[in-house]
């Protein structure tokens, strides 16, 4: 965007170094993906690059570490179960979160700020306390080491993400329209489906996107919730740096950059076209 006429040249000269330092913070948040994602087409099982990469041969450039990911049966199984954990994790997620939102929108709630703070709790303690506080308790109840605790447990990591998301659509909803709504004769359940649910839908699934990465990508809770027949990928991960060294890691680690990008993609044009729907102009 174009500086308006009137700045002058000091103003010119702070925009331009503002612009470099975001650029250079950026540069180094970046950094360590930008260098896992051709060392992930390493031609040889090693973690750094050969004279052949700086070289750009042919030659130094494979796939087979891709490969390897569809070949090895460990990797199919870890891929399998954290597809199975952030689907599950991230319904149940979505529901509760909606809900939440939903009840913390009414005027009429006391303590709003204290429920909120509850319900986003997950978000600020540490979350090696929440998963050892999860393990003890899912293990008197016999949810330890199971699939359907491990997914109760993603779902309270990403149940905070979608309440704020759905929070944050829900600011200026016009409740007359609920009103009229009620007026014309419709029931709770469907002025809630036909009216509120088509104009906060997009904070819906921006959520339940956001709750879905928080579960692909967990690995402390599963560390202490999972056994081994529940791994997922951040799991498998974790245990082939620490047992056998393969540049493996690296092409699992570009795929997840991948989705990760393709995710959060996602949710700006569901922002975007949120707050279009809104009357609001995207920014």
């Amino acid at each position: 965007m174009a500086l308006p006429p009137y700045v002058g040249p000091a103003g010119r000269a702070w925009h331009y170094s503002f612009l470099i330092f975001c650029g250079l913070v950026f540069l180094f948040l970046i950094a360590p993906i930008l260098v896992i994602i051709p060392l992930s087409f390493n031609a040889e099982p090693y973690f750094t690059f050969t004279e052949g990469m700086l070289a750009f041969e042919s030659d130094a450039y494979s796939t087979r570490w891709y490969a390897d990911i569809v070949n090895n049966p460990q990797w199919v199984f870890s891929a399998g179960n954290s597809v199975i954990v952030a689907v599950f994790a991230t319904l149940i997620a979505t529901v509760l979160g909606t809900v939440a939102a939903l009840g913390l929108s009414q005027a009429h709630l006391p303590y709003k700020p204290a429920v909120m703070g509850l319900l986003i709790s997950p978000m600020i303690v540490p979350l090696i306390i929440s998963a050892a506080g999860m393990f003890f308790f899912y293990s008197k109840i016999g949810l330890a080491q199971t699939m359907p605790g491990l997914i109760l447990a993603h779902a309270v990591l990403g149940t905070p993400f979608v309440v704020i998301t759905v929070t944050a659509t829900l600011v200026g909803f016009d409740h007359s329209l609920t009103r009229a709504s009620e007026n014309l004769g419709a029931g709770p359940t469907r002025t809630f489906f036909k009216i509120q649910m088509p104009l906060i839908l997009p904070g819906v699934v921006s959520g339940g996107l956001f709750a879905f990465i928080t579960s692909f990508d967990e690995v402390v809770v599963v560390f202490f919730l999972a056994g081994f027949e529940q791994r997922t990928i951040p799991r498998q991960m974790w245990a082939g740096i620490r047992e056998q060294i393969s540049p493996t890691i690296l092409a699992v680690a570009t795929i997840l950059v991948c989705i990760s990008i393709a995710l959060l993609t996602t949710v700006e044009l569901l922002r975007r076209r949120s707050e279009r729907l809104r009357g609001m102009s995207p920014g």
